[in-house]
């Protein structure tokens, strides 16, 4: 993530002047000065380009100080990474998720926990049956997570500027990942709408553009985003929670903001699980809306179920309060190793992509 404060070895106004520079540090800057590229008024890195922090070869690149034309680039190629490879991983516990959080299963997709789940699955209908709706799930994946990152570094360097200067703000955090949070669902909601029909039990949809044409004629192309407003309603206070979680823990496990995979994995996989257990029942409604589950529309009056206060009551009405938390075990145990690869992967490309940018800038 950005850093808001940095320290000595960061970037407060370039590269330090006076006889203690190295004579390797002059003939950087004036390389840099000779093809006009300088800093904003100020000595500040708005609307400017800056080379890059020389760092002691102990203690490799400050990859959270990136040079300020390659940042959002930078952030959205680690984020689509980051976000494909995170599905792909986790989606055998993504298709266990949906099956159980049904309102009212088939008898024979009844399971007691995710793992007898996964082996009926594969036992019953095939070993590449909890695989299906991959590749749409891969394809919004990559776009939804490069805006959702991108969007949420931008924000939170900006907001904590305001909020608390030189510092890192927690409410600067939580702001930025509920904004971020509207831009990845709107790319991803298509997707997952058609993920979830695929994934549901006796699903008759096999190929991804069948389940789009059969959703598109008989439903519409509001279909897509039934359920866009309930994933928001899942996602801010989700986003919320995770991010000023994973912030909080990287304030005591990396306080340095260095590139530290263990704490990265620790931090996010804790943001994670906090996060989703806290926002099962919207998770739950959410489900209800994507796939219109048959039973659950036979108790609807109005034929389809549309919007969260409408899921709500479906959800009370076929399995009373308990309804709300169904697939809860799933949902947790998907989402300690989504988060934690998610982080993880993405603050490794971010650091791959600033070693070699630095490594470029250097022999240049």
């Amino acid at each position: 993530m950005e850093l808001e404060g940095r320290g000595a070895g960061g970037v407060a106004g370039g590269p330090a002047a006076g006889p203690g520079r190295s004579p390797g540090e002059s003939a950087l800057l004036d390389g840099w000065l000779q093809r006009g590229v300088g800093r904003g008024a100020g000595g500040g890195e708005a609307g400017a380009c800056r080379p890059p922090v020389r760092q002691d070869s102990d203690t490799g690149p400050d990859y959270e100080t990136l040079p300020a034309g390659a940042t959002v680039t930078t952030h959205m190629v680690a984020g689509a990474v980051a976000g494909i490879l995170e599905h792909c991983v986790m989606y055998p516990i993504d298709c266990v998720k949906t099956r159980m959080q049904s309102l009212q299963p088939d008898p024979a997709a009844r399971y007691r926990n995710v793992l007898e789940a996964l082996w009926r699955i594969i036992r019953t209908e095939g070993l590449w049956r909890p695989m299906r709706g991959l590749n749409v799930t891969a394809t919004g994946a990559g776009p939804a997570h490069a805006l959702y990152f991108a969007c949420y570094e931008k924000l939170k360097k900006t907001l904590s500027d305001v909020i608390h200067p030189g510092g890192n703000s927690h409410i600067a955090n939580g702001a930025a990942g509920c904004v971020a949070t509207l831009l990845h669902d709107a790319a991803m909601n298509p997707a997952e709408v058609i993920k979830q029909r695929m994934q549901m039990y006796n699903s008759p949809y096999h190929r991804v553009t069948d389940c789009v044409r059969a959703v598109w004629q008989n439903e519409g192309a509001g279909a897509f985003y039934r359920s866009y407003t309930t994933q928001l309603t899942m996602n801010v206070p989700f986003q919320a929670i995770h991010f000023m979680t994973y912030e909080f823990l990287q304030e005591h496990f990396n306080p340095q903001r260095r590139y530290n995979p263990s704490s990265h994995v620790l931090s996010g996989a804790c943001a994670g699980a906090v996060a989703a257990a806290a926002t099962t029942p919207l998770d739950v409604c959410k489900t209800l809306l994507n796939t219109q589950e048959s039973l659950a529309l036979n108790s609807n009056i109005t034929g389809h179920i549309t919007g969260m206060a409408s899921a709500f009551r479906t959800v009370y009405q076929v399995g009373g309060v308990t309804a709300y938390f169904r697939g809860v075990q799933a949902r947790v145990i998907y989402q300690i190793p989504s988060t934690a690869i998610a982080w993880s992967v993405y603050e490794f490309f971010k650091y791959l992509i600033t070693k070699r940018q630095e490594e470029w800038w250097a022999g240049k």
